[in-house]
């Protein structure tokens, strides 16, 4: 019997597939004998994220079934997205990271919508543990920094009194891929550790010092999964899928908290205002936000403002940011329906796609 896991992984693959051997955004007439009815089937191709990839295959099946659109996405990081819109080799690129001013730049005139909300878990395979051990910002970054490196660590058991930490050395995992997981994760370590700030900063493709690398979300998950010891980031629907214990960490108002549908959305209530290019950055939000989950992000599809197909994908991604945010879709994946301020300017955007 197949796993969710390989489920998920099979279906990927085969959008993947189907990405490579279509080309974007065609559409095939298919006719019979003379004067039969002709279809028209339209293709849009995306490529990017793994973090919203989950979500993307509920959509795509979705969408696909009621209006007659095919959309195939392939999940090769947020990096390999933002390079595939660039090269114009897709309809739509995904990101969990906002595009940096080069990026931008070299993409021509892409712009870049919010249209999903997550939360990144700190997920670990440690045998004896609590399943919500509690973790703060400074403890994290020491532990990716390779300066904590064994689970029974004093600052760790600090945190955790009472608990069984058992004598076990620390596998730090992280993405070897461009990835905007990694991005929300540097941001949030950034915001927290002077060190981590200065040493490392924030990428998408930082020069993590300790630990083993892992391509896509799949990836780190299932390295942490076999791993006695393991640890990484990741979207908490791959920590869930791959049933591994994820941190509840500590946020400016000193709460500890794991991510869940209503501490992501706290966080995301942190937004005052949205920038013309639509940048958001929701990390570890001020204590007057109590309930907030510390480390969320936003999730970004980035499309040319001129395009052939520009009808298509402006309707596609209206759907996404609408019918595509009800619980149906998202709640079971922990992804949370976008706040109406960040929805009005992903609409407004949105109009500005043409042909």
């Amino acid at each position: 019997m197949q796993t969710k896991t390989t489920r998920i992984a099979a279906v990927l693959a085969a959008a993947l597939l189907i990405a490579i051997s279509t080309a974007c955004g065609s559409s095939s007439k298919k006719s019979g004998v003379a004067g039969a009815h002709t279809t028209i089937t339209t293709t849009l191709v995306g490529a990017g994220s793994t973090l919203v990839a989950p979500l993307m295959t509920k959509w795509q099946g979705e969408y696909s079934s009621a209006h007659g659109v095919t959309v195939t996405y392939g999940a090769i990081g947020s990096g390999g997205g933002i390079q595939a819109i660039t090269d114009s080799t897709v309809d739509f690129g995904a990101s969990d990271a906002p595009l940096s001013p080069d990026q931008a730049s070299a993409c021509n005139g892409c712009v870049q919508i919010p249209w999903a909300l997550a939360g990144t878990s700190v997920a670990y395979n440690v045998p004896g543990a609590p399943v919500h051990m509690h973790l703060d910002g400074n403890t994290i970054s020491k532990i990716f920094l390779g300066q904590i490196t064994n689970w029974n660590d004093a600052a760790i058991a600090a945190l955790n009194p009472g608990a069984s930490l058992p004598n076990l050395k620390i596998t730090p995992v992280f993405r070897s891929d461009g990835s905007g997981t990694s991005y929300n994760f540097t941001d949030y370590l950034s915001s927290v550790n002077a060190e981590w700030k200065n040493k490392i900063g924030v990428s998408t493709q930082p020069a993590f010092p300790a630990g083993v690398g892992a391509k896509g979300s799949g990836g780190v998950a299932g390295v942490v999964a076999n791993t006695p010891g393991g640890v990484t980031y990741v979207d908490t629907a791959y920590a869930l899928v791959h049933h591994l214990k994820f941190a509840a960490v500590k946020n400016a108002a000193g709460h500890f908290l794991f991510p869940s549908l209503r501490r992501v959305a706290a966080a995301a209530a942190s937004v005052t205002s949205v920038p013309s290019n639509n940048e958001l950055h929701i990390v570890n939000p001020p204590k007057k936000f109590p309930t907030a989950y510390p480390i969320a992000t936003f999730t970004y599809v980035i499309i040319p403002q001129q395009t052939s197909h520009a009808a298509e994908l402006r309707k596609m991604i209206f759907w996404a940011l609408t019918q595509g945010q009800k619980a149906q879709y998202t709640a079971k994946l922990l992804f949370v329906p976008i706040p109406k301020k960040v929805l009005a300017a992903s609409e407004k955007t949105l109009k500005t796609v043409h042909t």
